[in-house]
């Protein structure tokens, strides 16, 4: 794998586990990734952490940075949320993340 990409498991509704590599240097976030992937997270505000239709559950023990007030916000009107909750759109690709294990949200947000 080139030094510039990571890997992220995503698990989707059905179970599934999907290994995905994403580049560190094109300032994506997971939303961008998994679509890229055509896995199947809407993201209709496109990234803004204006809806939550890229919710999912962090499965992993990575360490990410605090949520922002517009995340919580967010996730304080979406229905399906846990503690492990987070905005895929607001989860940066980086190599601080490599490994990083997501579980999709049910739909319905």
């Amino acid at each position: 794998m080139a030094d510039d990409m990571i890997t992220v498991h995503i698990i989707d509704r059905e179970g599934v586990t999907h290994d995905l590599e994403a580049p560190t240097d094109m300032n994506m976030n997971i939303m961008e990734v998994c679509r890229s992937y055509e896995l199947p997270v809407e993201g209709r505000c496109g990234g803004m952490a204006m809806c939550a239709t890229c919710q999912c559950y962090l499965e992993s023990e990575t360490d990410l940075p605090e949520q922002s007030d517009a995340e919580l916000d967010m996730l304080d009107e979406a229905f399906f949320v846990e503690d492990n909750s987070r905005l895929g759109c607001q989860i940066h690709v980086s190599e601080e993340i490599d490994g990083i294990v997501l579980r999709l949200a049910p739909e319905g947000n």
